[in-house]
């Protein structure tokens, strides 16, 4: 990795980072998910860090990440996005989970699972599908209000674009999505205090 180019992150499969746990080589792991989300469930050992915590704090986090670090999220887009946010802070040795969470599981890795609830895109699909369907149905008896379902439209097509959803992070600050809030000093006192 050549210090001036910015290359994409790299990855790690799922496959290869259970093997490293399995033989106590674990990296670094920082979940980058919602709190409700990480009480879901979450990769044995990880800290929950979500992305906005991460982006305001990430000088505080920089130097207890010495390390590889792998940064988990439900899919990998937050992921790469959180590592965009360290490496341009000055932490190296950074990479992504491939297929975040989705791919973890799917490779029948251990998992912590707390109580369940609907992952932050679903939430998103029924949202924006909801406010289309309803928009649509109004919109036969009310001129101009199938436009807000137009709305939603451009929203997800500008979303997809640009690996950003307004819509996500708006849901992500309901109570519901919230949980139990990760306090940044204890994250970081527990990662000092791990090996």
């Amino acid at each position: 990795m050549s210090a001036t180019s910015s290359p994409a992150p790299s990855s790690l499969t799922p496959v290869l980072l259970h093997q490293l746990v399995q033989e106590g080589r674990a990296p670094r792991l920082l979940d980058v998910r919602t709190p409700g989300e990480f009480h879901t469930v979450h990769i044995p050992g990880s800290y929950n860090v979500p992305l906005d915590t991460l982006r305001e704090h990430r000088a505080e986090l920089l130097s207890h990440l010495d390390e590889d670090v792998v940064l988990v999220c439900r899919s990998g887009a937050r992921a790469a996005q959180a590592e965009q946010a360290l490496a341009g802070a000055g932490l190296p040795n950074l990479r992504v989970l491939d297929g975040g969470m989705n791919a973890w599981e799917a490779a029948g890795a251990p998992v912590n699972r707390g109580p369940e609830r609907w992952d932050l895109e679903r939430q998103v699909r029924l949202v924006a599908g909801s406010v289309v369907l309803a928009t649509g149905l109004v919109g036969v008896l009310v001129p101009g209000v199938h436009l807000i379902g137009t709305a939603i439209g451009a929203g997800l097509t500008y979303a997809a674009l640009s690996n950003s959803c307004m819509m996500g992070v708006l849901l992500s600050k309901l109570p519901y999505n919230r949980g139990p809030r990760p306090d940044i000093r204890s994250v970081i006192a527990e990662l000092r205090s791990t090996p």
